[in-house]
């Protein structure tokens, strides 16, 4: 009897990376038939990724690891838009994972093996090996390390583009999105969607237009967050691709990053089992998010005012040289500037009260696990879709800015009284309600991926819709 391989081609970025192996390896939990093989695009500047993938595959006999040959980087005007290109840099892999799958499939041939390759498994940005799927005769699966709010904008684009034929503009009207309740302002769509000069929107929408040609859609979201989203994704009106919520797919104990000092973490934890319960605020804005030296002054000065507890990872570290003088002396005891922290282990600390966040959706699903509240300051990307889903669509957080775009001057500049007065909301009586829903979704969360739980169950039909394509 065949047991299905999967190929998981994972986007060569942080977050893509690890909830990709991390779904891998919940779905070996599932069935000890499946096997998985991740062929690995190498991405320059997170060489520490490397250490963290390949000791996630030595400890799951079941997951192989094939490097991809390196490949020469697009010209360095496309990075005008990072959608475009990361777009071409994955397209130029597309004759190596050609001649890596053809290997692959010569091989379990040649020595008898029991395994068969299922299919495909891909990030949204690599929805260009589709094509080469085909040409094996193989199916195609979409794993979305996003969530079903945004699931339903990539759907909606292309019909969108064929009305309209360009971008976003800020002076557009807000947009009627099939699963949102509210209509979308535009200044909170990803940054690519208005980006019609460098390239981004045309990425978009031809990523987006791949959507409908996979069989199955994974999305990292669960049931009892996103319910109506969900639901319009199934049932006899819905005529795309099966869509399975198989989240909160999350990392554990986080990336161990080299430039986390053991020994300084050690110290920062001794602080925090210091404070009282729910006292401390946690600012941290994920692996590309930064500020410059006006908005870092801004965010000392508004932590200052707060009068809160607070541990601010800050980086680049050599930010902390633009912080106001005499700050951190006046800061000493009631707050700790560090750089690299390992975020899942801090959320889990029972100090911690509320996230300051740029709501990475991985960074959302870790606040949502552990019961800590969020303060929403996207950056880039989808995080001001996040944000705005977060705050106005579930209630699950509360609002510092949901369409600050990340150039931190001018009319974009969050001023030190607002953070002051965002940061006191968000730790004081004001957010109770907002505190309550999010203990109760931490809840939710856990109960989906037991054994029995929406997730769980979600997984399995996925596994079995695997199980019943190779017989």
């Amino acid at each position: 009897m065949k047991k299905p391989e999967l190929i998981f081609i994972p986007a060569p970025g942080v977050g893509h990376v690890i909830s990709a192996l991390e779904f891998a390896a919940r779905l070996l939990g599932h069935d000890p038939r499946i096997s998985i093989t991740v062929l690995a695009i190498k991405a320059p500047f997170t060489s520490y990724l490397d250490a963290y993938t390949k000791s996630l595959v030595a400890s799951q006999p079941r997951i192989a690891l094939i490097d991809l040959p390196p490949v020469d980087p697009p010209p360095p005007e496309l990075l005008r838009s990072v959608e475009h290109y990361v777009t071409v840099y994955i397209e130029s892999y597309i004759p190596h994972v050609q001649r890596a799958v053809g290997e692959i499939q010569s091989s379990r041939s040649d020595s008898g093996s029991d395994r068969s390759v299922a299919g495909f498994v891909l990030d949204f940005f690599c929805t260009s090996m589709i094509d080469v799927a085909d040409g094996f005769s193989l199916p195609s699966y979409i794993y979305l390390t996003s969530n079903a709010h945004f699931l339903d904008l990539m759907f909606h684009l292309p019909a969108r583009h064929d009305q309209i034929g360009r971008e976003a503009r800020p002076s557009d009207p807000d947009l009627p999105l099939p699963n949102f309740a509210n209509p979308v302002p535009v200044s909170v769509l990803p940054s690519a969607v208005l980006d019609g000069e460098a390239g981004g929107y045309a990425a978009y929408v031809k990523l987006a237009r791949r959507f409908r040609d996979v069989r199955g859609i994974m999305v990292n979201t669960f049931m009892e967050l996103e319910r109506s989203a969900l639901g319009s994704f199934s049932g006899g009106s819905w005529d795309g691709p099966a869509v399975y919520a198989v989240g909160p797919v999350i990392d554990p104990k986080g990336v161990p990053d080299p430039s986390l000092d053991r020994a300084h973490w050690e110290k920062i934890r001794e602080w925090l089992d210091e404070q009282p319960p729910s006292s401390v605020v946690f600012l941290c804005f994920g692996s590309l998010g930064s500020f410059d030296a006006d908005q870092v002054k801004e965010i000392a000065s508004g932590i200052e005012r707060s009068g809160h507890k607070f541990l601010w990872s800050l980086r680049p570290e050599s930010s902390q040289l633009q912080l106001p003088v005499g700050f951190l002396e006046r800061m000493r005891g009631r707050g700790v500037v560090c750089g690299w922290t390992p975020q899942v282990e801090v959320l889990g600390h029972a100090a911690i009260g509320g996230f300051v966040s740029h709501c990475g959706w991985n960074s959302i699903l870790e606040s949502l696990w552990h019961g800590v509240p969020i303060l929403t300051w996207p950056i880039y990307a989808e995080q001001q879709l996040n944000a705005f889903m977060m705050v106005k669509e579930l209630g699950l957080a509360e609002e510092l800015r949901l369409d600050y775009k990340g150039q931190g001057i001018g009319s974009h500049m969050v001023s030190a009284e607002e953070i002051g007065r965002a940061v006191g909301h968000l730790m004081g009586d004001n957010a109770l309600e907002t505190r309550k829903k999010v203990r109760e979704m931490r809840e939710a969360a856990r109960n989906a991926v037991k054994e029995g739980g929406s997730s769980y169950d979600s997984i399995g039909r996925l596994v079995q819709d695997l199980i019943n394509s190779i017989y």
